[in-house]
């Protein structure tokens, strides 16, 4: 089988649909190949979170991004619903970041006063407020920053319905297919060969989440990836305890949802690459959800499930195109915040693609690696 597009993209989780997605709404002919099933790995793994002011702890240009792509989501809401009638149950109810010890309310308070400056809103409860404003809270929290502007949508839904917004709008989405090479000629790719035959594109975006590695290493390019795998489960309590989501002092979060559930989160296994939730993994999930809410301990066992994010070894993004490359441009590596960042990826990546506009995305081009491994040689060709 042979088909062309004006451009490819390799990868079908959240962000190459996103990417697909905002190019597809601009009439561009679009193909998304994608080696299982839509979204079947971290995109549908995640809790959905859009946290962009709760998990920066500094100010910068991950901070910016993730602002951005959170403000865009009410439309990105909006516009979907329209056009799939799937609701990505999108909810601005913020977040509440705990604090347990002394130390920890200090750090909080610390980024209270920056998000502040930079000009955000964030406000510091303790005490009685904080046991008035959420009553199934356990006692032992001092101290909680609520986030007002962050929320959530529901992760699995978000990727059905950018799916749907593609072929929609015209473009093609194609499961099961897997990449075999990369045909170049010159600087250019011309085409991907795969299982199902060869895909022509003027343009190709590899956006293969924690394969990504791999698909560069098809055009000579060395750029770490790795998986990080993270558990996750499901409780249903037998009322509603909380209506915004709560992130304990210990990374883990409970994300209420419209249906009953709340969402526990989530591990952080660097290298271990074993699919499925280990006995300890689940274990720990529950005792950290019954020590925020002890009524958690009433509620029913739903599911578990795991993920492998996709984390650079800075931790950031890669995002922009291949100098080496007339035609190749890379979206990866998004790690925790690849829901949240979808909007801003996806529509700063059109607009780049098609040459309406560069995004100001220095600090996430794939070339810093590129300039590492340089500097690391002490040389390198000028």
């Amino acid at each position: 089988m042979t088909q062309t597009a004006d451009v490819i993209i390799v990868g079908g989780g959240v962000i190459g649909c996103a990417i697909a997605y905002a190019l597809a709404e601009k009439g561009t002919e679009v193909t998304v190949l994608e080696r299982d099933r839509i979204g079947a790995h971290a995109s549908s793994a995640a809790a959905g979170m859009l946290g962009a002011q709760v998990e920066m702890s500094f100010p910068g240009p991950m901070l910016d991004l993730c602002l951005q792509s959170r403000e865009r989501y009410p439309l990105w809401q909006h516009r979907l619903l329209e056009q799939t009638g799937l609701d990505i149950e999108l909810r601005e109810e913020g977040i509440l970041r705990l604090a347990r010890t002394e130390e920890e309310v200090k750090a909080l308070q610390e980024r209270e006063n920056w998000q502040h400056r930079y000009g955000l809103n964030a406000s510091w409860i303790e005490g009685e407020a904080l046991s008035l404003s959420e009553p199934s809270l356990s006692r032992e929290w001092l101290g909680g920053l609520h986030i007002s502007g962050d929320g959530q949508v529901l992760a699995p839904r978000l990727v059905q319905a950018l799916a749907q917004g593609v072929r929609v709008n015209g473009g093609s989405i194609e499961e099961g297919v897997d990449v075999h090479d990369v045909v170049t000629k010159g600087r250019r790719a011309t085409a991907v060969e795969t299982n199902r035959g060869t895909f022509y594109g003027e343009m190709l975006v590899l956006s293969g989440g924690v394969w990504l590695s791999s698909l560069l290493s098809r055009l000579g390019m060395s750029l770490s990836v790795s998986p990080v795998k993270g558990e996750s489960i499901a409780l249903r309590p037998q009322r509603p305890l909380f209506q915004r989501t709560l992130f304990g002092s210990e990374g883990v979060y409970l994300v209420p949802k419209r249906d009953g559930r709340v969402l526990v989160g989530a591990t952080e296994k660097p290298g271990d690459t074993r699919p499925g939730v280990t006995a300890a993994g689940a274990a720990w999930l529950l005792q950290e959800a019954i020590r925020l809410v002890p009524a958690l301990k009433e509620a029913e066992w739903i599911d578990a499930w795991s993920g492998f994010r996709p984390r650079t070894a800075d931790g950031l993004p890669v995002l922009g195109p291949l100098s080496a490359w007339n035609n190749v441009f890379v979206a990866g590596g998004h790690f925790r915040n690849g829901i949240l960042l979808a909007p801003a990826t996806g529509e700063g990546m059109a607009a780049w693609i098609l040459g309406e506009k560069v995004p100001e995305w220095e600090a996430f081009s794939p070339e810093r690696f590129q300039k590492v491994a340089i500097s690391e040689q002490g040389g390198g060709r000028p």
